[in-house]
């Protein structure tokens, strides 16, 4: 028996909202409001983070220093705060779970966050792989900065999505 991909979320969600959990969280009235709360604190992290590393790679801040050196410095607030946006996300999606998961705004959240994360990834271990002396060629340059413009769209896309799952019903 096979389902689309509509009707497989449609028994996801039955399913997530009948458990125990889902109906502890929906009746304890502060949990969804402070997991949004840390969520979007966490966010806030991640982003600001890639984004002090997109800068340097387009020559805007910290010039003086190595953009390897800047992507050490921030990446592991990249990293280490997708575990609060991991367990925060999934208190509202089991809190709420029609509501997340049917969300067309969720839908595409999630495949901007996916592109974005790998997009901040590549960047980091390309910027591991660069020589210590720098002298990066024009070409470098240019593809360094075309790939942070692209890591700061990306980062805005989910962002926006985000807060869209919040107005679109």
């Amino acid at each position: 028996m096979f389902f689309s991909l509509a009707e497989s979320i449609d028994l996801v969600c039955a399913w997530l909202q009948h458990t125990s959990l889902s109906h502890a969280i929906r009746v304890t009235g502060w949990v969804i409001p402070t997991a949004q709360i840390v969520h979007i604190l966490a966010i806030a992290v991640v982003v600001s983070s890639a984004l002090m590393i997109d800068l340097r790679l387009i020559a805007v801040l910290a010039v003086d220093q190595r953009p390897s050196d800047v992507a050490a410095r921030f990446m592991p607030f990249v990293w280490w705060p997708l575990l609060v946006l991991l367990a925060t996300g999934a208190v509202m999606i089991v809190g709420e779970p029609p509501r997340e998961l049917k969300n067309p705004a969720f839908q595409l959240k999630m495949p901007l966050l996916a592109a974005a994360l790998i997009v901040t990834w590549l960047i980091g271990l390309l910027l591991r792989r660069l020589p210590a002396g720098g002298g990066a060629s024009r070409g470098r340059r240019l593809a360094a900065a075309t790939i942070a413009l692209l890591s700061m769209l990306l980062w805005c896309g989910v962002i926006f999505a985000g807060r869209w799952i919040a107005y679109y019903a």
